[in-house]
């Protein structure tokens, strides 16, 4: 395991820093029944380093804090975006780093999100549990597979876009 650095801690509070100032200013579509949270597109650079999953499970856990939803959305909506960037993460090592594996990435939040804050929106508001799915999943596949990929894919088509962005020296 790589030793964590004080430039590598900046980095990681950066992005959780960016993760929630997004999620806060973009409140009113970042939480609740229907919700297109613009902040999620970060999740995609835990495709370029491992090293971005904390700072990225920090940043939703300081964004969930404004959740009207309270302890339940702190717990159960950073134990989505947890599996999401690890899944993340691991479809890159493991299938590579092309347009295919990051539309394959992309998905991670959409099937996680939609799972977990689906059944929370259903428990806590009653809900039918395959809307609420379906309401967070439409919501995340918008934001990460679609603008999350058109974005990032000519960002990663560029070698030094990927340099500046590469957290680890080795990943």
């Amino acid at each position: 395991m790589q030793k964590f650095s004080t430039s590598n801690l900046v980095k990681t509070a950066m992005v959780a820093g960016i993760y929630a100032a997004v999620t806060f200013s973009l409140a009113p579509i970042s939480y609740g029944e229907i919700q297109f949270r613009l902040s999620e597109i970060l999740t995609l650079l835990a495709f370029v380093d491992p090293l971005y999953i904390p700072g990225l499970v920090i940043g939703c856990v300081i964004a969930n804090l404004g959740s009207p939803l309270g302890v339940v959305d702190i717990a159960l909506g950073s134990f989505a975006t947890l599996l999401s960037v690890n899944s993340i993460y691991l479809t890159r090592k493991y299938i590579g780093d092309g347009l295919k594996s990051l539309f394959i990435a992309s998905l991670w939040p959409v099937f996680f999100n939609g799972i977990i804050v689906g059944w929370m929106l259903n428990y806590l508001f009653s809900i039918p549990l395959a809307m609420s799915v379906m309401y967070v999943a439409i919501g995340e596949f918008a934001v990460v597979s679609i603008f999350g990929v058109i974005i990032f894919k000519p960002l990663l088509d560029k070698d030094s876009i990927v340099k500046l962005l590469t957290i680890s020296k080795a990943n």
